[in-house]
């Protein structure tokens, strides 16, 4: 009985989903999955449940770090293994700048925009803010510059920022140090619209990318910055720092636990960006804390969620959230895959990815 309780819904007497209904299910297994994603990632040996790791969000901060600083270099070389037989974008110029921000800081971004097109010829700008779950990855990783590369082909300015991270090889710098570089570059990019060439601009990230993402928007509110933000893109948002113990209102981090993303790495994550544990309700750290007060006013959103991703149900929770304060938001669900899949796999799932790129470029046009 208990093992018929846990696989069918009790309600509806329907098969529950992913690891709710089966424990045993992974990614490879699950009839939801895209099969050219699964081939994809059973190529590379991630179709199933990865192995734990040898940390957890309880470990030494040391031994977190150490751990961070080990598996770094392995997603860095997936991720380049993935996009290496990818022809080159073409039609995109790119530069790079380093600006100034308090304290003498100074940040890296690099700027796509589209050959040809001056800053006479002003368009929709987007500033872009990567994943990593704020502890890894770098602005210049070869996905994320193909990325940008994309969004310019597809007709906007894009500036890319190189933010400090909590671990890894741009760290180790716990939260707020990442999220004051985000709000550097956003104050830059704002001041310097007609020199750039952008008409609109706006905030745009995946997975740790779009925590920084929504957090610089709540900071830009808080410092009276709300007019630098025209609207809000966030993919997969990994917002809620409640993966070592998954609450039940956010039942995907068990549905999809594993799938490609697991919640003993994200775990670790969270711990390293806040080690002491301070800010696990702020907000700034973990946007899926702000309250319906601090979302009022705030510029249209998109949502982006993937369906068999643990973090689904947080990224839909904070679109409800936007609703019930009054912000115009447009939730979006990519069905098939996993985490970020229509950003990782566009050498399986193009037309996958290439809607990604419309709905971003489309959304930036309409403001």
């Amino acid at each position: 009985m208990a093992t018929h309780d846990r696989a069918f819904d009790a309600r509806q007497g329907v098969p529950r989903p992913g690891r709710l209904g089966d424990p045993e299910m992974s990614l490879g297994s699950d009839p939801r999955a895209d099969p050219r994603m699964v081939a994809a990632l059973r190529a590379v040996g991630l179709d199933g449940h990865g192995e734990p790791a040898p940390v957890t969000a309880t470990s030494p901060y040391e031994e977190q770090l150490g751990f961070i600083e080990v598996v770094e270099p392995g997603f860095q070389m997936l991720f380049g293994a993935l996009f290496s037989d990818l022809p080159a974008v073409a039609g995109v110029e790119r530069s790079t700048e380093q600006i100034s921000g308090p304290n003498s800081r100074v940040v890296t971004v690099h700027i796509h925009r589209p050959a040809g097109v001056g800053a006479a010829e002003a368009r929709p700008g987007v500033l872009h803010l990567h994943g990593g779950g704020m502890t890894l990855l770098s602005a210049a990783d070869p996905n994320y510059v193909r990325w940008r590369d994309l969004l310019a082909a597809a007709g906007l300015v894009v500036v890319g920022v190189e933010f400090r991270n909590a671990a890894g090889a741009l760290g180790p710098h716990p939260f707020p140090a990442g999220l004051d570089d985000c709000a550097t570059a956003l104050a830059w990019m704002h001041a310097n619209r007609a020199q750039l060439g952008v008409s609109t601009l706006v905030v745009s990230g995946e997975s740790g990318g779009a925590n920084l993402t929504l957090a610089t928007t709540l900071r830009a509110a808080r410092e009276a910055m709300r007019d630098a933000i025209d609207g809000v893109y966030a993919q997969c948002p990994y917002i809620s720092g409640s993966y070592a113990t998954p609450p039940p209102e956010l039942p995907s981090l068990i549905e999809n636990d594993e799938y490609f993303l697991g919640g003993q790495m994200m775990g670790v994550m969270a711990a390293v960006y806040d080690p002491l544990g301070q800010h696990a309700r702020d907000p700034l750290a973990w946007p899926y804390f702000a309250e319906v007060d601090d979302l009022r006013g705030l510029p249209p959103h998109v949502i982006s969620v993937n369906e068999l991703d643990p973090l689904r149900d947080e990224g839909l929770a904070y679109h409800r959230r936007l609703l019930a304060a009054g912000v115009s938001s447009v939730s979006r669900t990519v069905n098939g895959t996993c985490h970020a899949g229509d950003l990782i796999f566009e050498g399986a799932i193009p037309d996958v990815t290439a809607a990604t790129i419309r709905d971003i470029a489309g959304f930036a046009h309409s403001l």
